[in-house]
């Protein structure tokens, strides 16, 4: 049996841009995706602490150390430039492996710089 596992988290990062027009997905610093190990093109959830809103979507790669957080295309509607956001990705995890498991989590700053992992 497998578990669907929280396999890495980017936690409160702020959201600095806001695209309607853009084709699809959630730009982030790729920075922040290389060290919570999330590939670009990878489904992740995304949960606004501002207004509740949750949804699936996948990560594109932002220039690296540029703190962006992008809501492009649908994903434009469901936030504001300001908003919190958490960002997980998932794993199926064999049973004999979950009790050690643990995931990644990616800490920001309110200029989306990492301040500890």
């Amino acid at each position: 049996m497998q578990r669907i596992m929280c396999r890495a988290k980017i936690h409160q990062a702020k959201v600095t841009e806001v695209n309607l027009k853009y084709i699809g997905s959630l730009s982030v610093d790729g920075g922040l995706l290389k060290v919570a190990n999330i590939e670009e093109y990878e489904r992740v959830q995304v949960l606004n602490l501002q207004n509740g809103e949750r949804f699936e979507t996948y990560v594109m790669k932002a220039p690296p150390g540029s703190g962006t957080i992008c809501l492009n295309g649908a994903a434009a509607r469901l936030g504001h430039v300001g908003d919190e956001l958490i960002i997980i990705a998932y794993s199926l995890v064999e049973e004999e492996k979950v009790k050690g498991f643990k995931p990644k989590i990616v800490f920001v700053d309110e200029k989306n710089q990492i301040v500890r992992t």
